[in-house]
């Protein structure tokens, strides 16, 4: 009844639609909001941010008597794992083991590559979180999801606070970005950082943190998009440096809410969210098919593109 296909420019206005509805079905239905209060067509982001940095790697599940769109998920494989990104399912088609298709599908890739499987992934929806229990994912990190609204001003920062230099990144950081990821939690992905850093949306800033030696103590990437107003992803050696970069993040939203995911099990890094003003609105697991190296450091996820 359903046939599965790598997913094509053409496709992308049907996708869009499919994620904004999906997403938000599943949030009225179990929450009483919708998680994209825009467009559906604002949600042809993800396509578009997909197909830019792997080029048909995304999949979609076609109604064979119809040929609707009725599912959809998108692949991003990097140097050291692959991650999942957005996966959804026609809201009249839940339930019909589409979903288990593209994971088959999809965790056959990783073993025949020998590279880990990993994603975020809601807690409160426990749908997906058996879906992928299932499936073989194992937590290996806790995040809360954290908005705040920002002050038209800005923020201040208190008087008594010493924070690290924040600077822009520039395409010279690039090596230097990835070798510090790599170092805090074993991940590399140099291409994504390239993208940030060449910005050819116009969705992202990249700032870095240096030490005293003036060396890249830390980086921190924000989007700001109708379906993706994010800070995120970034990696820190310390939680000075964590702080110094969202800051500066954050007066990028002035006036605005902004979403950012943080480590639970850090309560220094949590508590700096808390100081900022921010609240809790969800609870995401970072999770792996394959080995996931602990972090030693500060690691904030992100959902496009899927950054786990």
């Amino acid at each position: 009844m359903f046939s599965l296909r790598p997913i094509r420019p053409v496709d992308f206005d049907e996708v869009a639609e499919l994620i904004h509805l999906s997403t938000n079905a599943w949030y009225l239905q179990h929450h009483g909001c919708r998680a994209f209060t825009g467009r559906p067509e604002d949600c042809r982001i993800f396509c578009d941010v997909y197909e830019d940095l792997d080029p048909g790697a995304g999949l979609v599940a076609v109604h064979a008597g119809t040929q609707r769109i009725v599912g959809s998920c998108f692949v991003h494989p990097r140097e050291t794992h692959i991650s999942l990104g957005i996966l959804n399912i026609h809201p009249s088609y839940f339930g019909r083991g589409i979903a288990g298709r593209f994971l088959d599908r999809i965790r056959d890739t990783a073993e025949e590559q020998n590279l880990p499987l990993r994603l975020v992934s809601s807690a409160l929806n426990l749908d997906s979180f058996s879906l992928y229990s299932r499936a073989g994912f194992i937590p290996y990190q806790v995040f809360q999801d954290m908005v705040v609204r920002v002050p038209p001003r800005g923020l201040e920062v208190p008087e008594d606070r010493e924070l690290p230099s924040v600077r822009e990144a520039e395409l010279a950081d690039l090596i230097a970005l990835g070798q510090l990821e790599f170092e805090v939690t074993g991940i590399s992905r140099e291409k994504d950082y390239c993208y940030f850093l060449e910005n050819p949306l116009g969705l992202w800033q990249t700032l870095v943190c240096e030490n005293g030696e003036g060396e890249i103590d830390g980086f921190l990437v924000s989007s700001d998009h109708p379906a993706a107003s994010m800070i995120g992803p970034g990696a820190t050696r310390t939680v000075e440096s964590f702080e110094a970069l969202l800051r500066a993040q954050l007066d990028r939203f002035r006036g605005r809410e902004v979403v950012f995911l943080l480590p639970s099990d850090q309560p220094d890094v949590v508590r700096v969210g808390y100081e900022l003003g921010a609240r809790n609105r969800e609870i995401h697991f970072g999770q792996v098919i394959g080995e996931a190296q602990p972090i030693e450091g500060v690691f904030l996820p992100t959902f496009l593109p899927e950054s786990a």
